[in-house]
Parts: structure tokens; C-alpha cells; sequence
């Protein structure tokens, strides 16, 4: 695996190193003792799949509030999706600053988010799935959101005729309001 840190260090982009033959390839999409190597958080408590049938969906931005925080390595396994981070920890450096990469299964990438970041995403592709392992449980008491449009954040999410977002994900707060 190739780690690269984004324009916010904390999150990292990996890049799968397929080796292959006539059969095909195979990859390591995670490893504990490479993960902790590079100084990421490596432990995994749950994985969830995440599945939207229309291209355009945006869902989040979604966080669990402390002490619930976790960390996400996020994967797309079906379509394409551009995945957003955004740095909600007070006192950071790059705070309310946020990354977004593109995630498909075609390029294979996956993006390490850590704790104190917001993440959500717009879908590329119909049919397209993401892949989650994270360093907690979900807690539906701490689950929490950010509008995906919020002007503190500005999030330059990529041009669609019609998003297609949940009611849930239209009511999140403002970090200012």
C-alpha cells in the first residue's frame, strides 16, 4: 500500500499495490501492523456498506460527537463516489478546512479519516457502494451532522442537475447557526 498524506495530513489517501497474474490481481486494502507504521489508527470495531442506486446522492456530512468519535477507512467497492473530510477539531491547525477525493472501484483508492472530521459524499455513478471500517461502534445517541452546504466549510462538491439528499441531511445545523 501507498499512504499519501491530502492537503490535511490527518487524512490519507492509500493507493492498493495490486500484484497480479493471468488469473488476476490481488491486493491488501488493510493492514494493522503498516497502518500503525504510518502512524494511523488501526484498530477496527465495526464495518458497515453504504449502497445508493442513483448517481447525484449526497449523504452527510456525518460525525459521532466525542467521546464517540471514530475513525473511518473508507473504500468504494461499486460505482464511483467524491468522498468530502472536513476537519471539525477546535484548536486545529486546519480546522474547518475539508478534502475531498474521488473514490472508485476502478482506481481502488481508499481514504483514512480521523477522529474529529466530518465526512460525507456524492455519488459519481448508479449503483454505487462504499465500503466502511471503523475504530467504534455507532452510537445512535452521538450520531451528528454538519449541512452539506455550510458557508463555513464551503465545500466545492462536484456540479449536479438534481442532488438527490435525505430531509435528515438537509436539517443538520450550521457550525455557526
Amino acid at each position: 500500500m501507498i499512504f499519501s498524506r491530502t492537503d490535511i495530513p490527518d487524512v490519507v489517501m492509500i493507493e492498493v499495490e495490486p500484484r497480479g497474474d493471468e488469473r488476476g490481481f490481488l491486493a491488501r486494502t488493510y493492514c494493522e501492523q503498516e497502518f500503525s507504521h504510518h502512524g494511523l489508527v488501526a484498530r477496527v470495531v465495526q464495518c458497515s456498506t453504504v449502497y445508493s442506486s442513483t448517481g447525484q446522492t449526497l449523504r452527510g456530512l456525518h460525525f459521532q460527537e466525542s467521546p464517540h468519535w471514530e475513525t473511518k477507512l473508507i473504500r468504494c467497492t461499486a460505482g464511483a463516489a467524491f468522498v468530502v473530510a472536513a476537519d471539525l477539531r477546535s484548536g486545529s491547525p486546519t480546522w474547518r478546512r475539508w478534502v475531498g477525493v474521488e473514490l472508485s472501484a476502478w482506481n481502488g483508492r481508499l481514504l483514512y479519516v480521523p477522529e474529529g472530521f466530518a465526512q460525507g459524499y456524492q455519488t459519481l455513478a448508479d449503483e454505487t457502494e462504499l465500503f466502511y471500517q471503523m475504530s467504534r461502534e455507532y452510537v445512535p445517541s452521538a450520531a451528528r451532522g454538519v449541512r452539506w452546504d455550510d458557508p463555513a466549510l464551503a465545500v466545492e462538491w462536484p456540479h449536479a442537475h438534481q442532488r438527490i439528499i435525505s430531509d435528515r441531511d438537509r436539517a443538520w445545523p450550521l457550525l455557526n447557526g
